[in-house]
């Protein structure tokens, strides 16, 4: 971890004049020193970033947990491990918003948390999909280990999350990326808008609330819950698959821009 951190703090060097230097953005004195000196500006620096490394590492541990609430155990062993990874998902999911808001705020976002962040972000959130989607969570053997026997005609997910769901998120991920990578590549920025905020959103709240009611016994049982489930997965997936549009239209006429231009 020590050498991580020296990494982030020496990413991209210092210049003489400009100040020291964070990937491609150089921290103005002015701007770090009006606010209050709670900590060094060094440590202002790095911050952000850490946090999106520490991301990185609950996202892996939040996998292992679930793999643990999957593993052949006692239906309390399935709750425990199943609340622990609700809790730590919640927890990296407002670290998202907390190394974002203190980047912007201390004026030092970086080309590292730019490309870092919504990587690990991906792998949050597909990694999740891929875990709740697992043919463990599958009807009516998942009730049956918490004596609860489903309503004929019940989700055959306790999840609620098809394989076709992940489909669709990896799909539109895929198709943003690509575009942005091709965009960047030309040198024309093509930052996030709100669509992908609200995308965004909509995720970090469906997957709590599917592995909640899917691991909490009471929950399960109740055709309410499972209604409220079913509900925040849909409207997930939807907005989702919608969120695509947006990009791809000014994507496409990003390009047909460069295209007018070169001739």
């Amino acid at each position: 971890m020590g050498a991580a951190v020296n990494y982030l703090m020496t990413w991209g060097g210092a210049g003489p004049c400009t100040g020291p230097r964070v990937g491609n953005f150089a921290a103005s004195p002015s701007t770090l020193l009006r606010y209050p000196r709670v900590m060094s500006d060094e440590m202002r620096r790095i911050l952000p970033n850490l946090i999106t490394v520490v991301r990185l590492v609950m996202a892996t541990a939040f996998f292992a947990i679930i793999a643990l609430a999957l593993s052949p155990t006692s239906a309390e062993g399935r709750q425990w491990w199943g609340n622990a990874a609700f809790i730590l998902f919640i927890a990296a999911a407002l670290s998202d918003i907390l190394d974002g808001y203190l980047a912007r705020k201390w004026g030092v976002v970086t080309d590292f948390g730019r490309v870092m962040d919504p990587f690990v972000d991906k792998v949050l959130v597909l990694g999740a999909f891929v875990y709740l989607a697992s043919p463990k969570f599958a009807e009516p053997e998942w009730s049956r280990a918490f004596g609860i026997e489903p309503e004929p005609g019940a989700i055959n997910c306790a999840t609620g999350v098809a394989s076709w769901m992940v489909v669709a998120v990896l799909a539109r991920e895929l198709l943003v990326t690509s575009l942005r990578g091709v965009l960047e590549a030309r040198g024309i920025a093509f930052a996030a808008d709100w669509s992908g905020k609200v995308k965004m959103f909509a995720q970090s709240a469906a997957i709590p609330t599917a592995l909640f009611i899917a691991v909490n016994p009471g929950c399960l049982a109740s055709p309410n819950y499972r209604m409220a489930q079913m509900l925040s997965v849909w409207t997930m997936t939807a907005i989702t698959v919608w969120s695509a549009v947006p990009y791809s239209i000014r994507g496409i006429a990003l390009l047909r821009s460069i295209s007018k231009d070169a001739r």
